[in-house]
């Protein structure tokens, strides 16, 4: 008898409990996100270069240390900050844009301390082919937008992966080193709804 008394006061205590967290989703802001690049050429110097258009998700559950990233980009947007090199790596030995105008990067948040992700373990697809690839998360932040007054999060993530594992080996002959340090700058805002 004295459970069922005690039944209405446990039904209160959990009425008044907050609410688990869930999921956010963030859409990615191509305003300030540049996925990047920075090849060998011929071990003397480096290119670098970095992707104007780019769109994506975050989906980010920081109390369940929990997420996935998916990253669209525009090969065709391809910027070295000269326009003969951009062309000549649009051409089919390079990116072959005209084949292949998406990249995609994606996979899932881990290694979560104190609410950020360190890594995330995912997929490259370049040219068509689909790679594993783990970046490693460098900074993550989240706050309130100033402006959309909504939770805002960006990050800087790195990995280093063998261009000719996708089908770009041109200048191998020559000695070019075919390691590519990649790096996804990105910002993203919560949806209005938040989910």
């Amino acid at each position: 008898m004295s459970c069922l008394k005690s039944l209405p006061v446990l039904l209160l205590a959990l009425a008044v409990l907050p609410a688990t967290a869930a999921s956010v989703t963030y859409e990615i802001d191509p305003a300030h996100t540049f996925p990047s690049f920075e090849a060998d050429h011929m071990g003397m110097s480096a290119f670098r270069g970095k992707f104007n258009r780019s769109s994506g998700q975050v989906v980010l559950d920081k109390a369940a240390g929990t997420g996935t990233l998916a990253v669209e980009i525009d090969t065709a947007s391809i910027d070295f900050g000269q326009d003969e090199l951009n062309a000549l790596m649009a051409k089919p030995e390079y990116f072959d844009t005209a084949s292949h105008p998406t990249a995609r990067y994606s996979g899932k948040l881990v290694g979560f301390v104190d609410g950020k992700p360190t890594q995330v373990q995912g997929t490259l697809t370049l040219r068509g082919v689909t790679r594993p690839l783990t970046l490693e998360i460098t900074s993550f932040k989240c706050m309130p937008h100033p402006i959309f007054k909504r939770d805002w999060c960006g990050a800087d993530a790195h990995a280093t992966f063998d261009r000719a594992d996708f089908g770009i080996d041109a200048g191998k002959d020559f000695g070019f080193d075919m390691g590519v340090a990649l790096r996804i700058q990105v910002e993203a805002v919560a949806v209005a709804d938040g989910g």
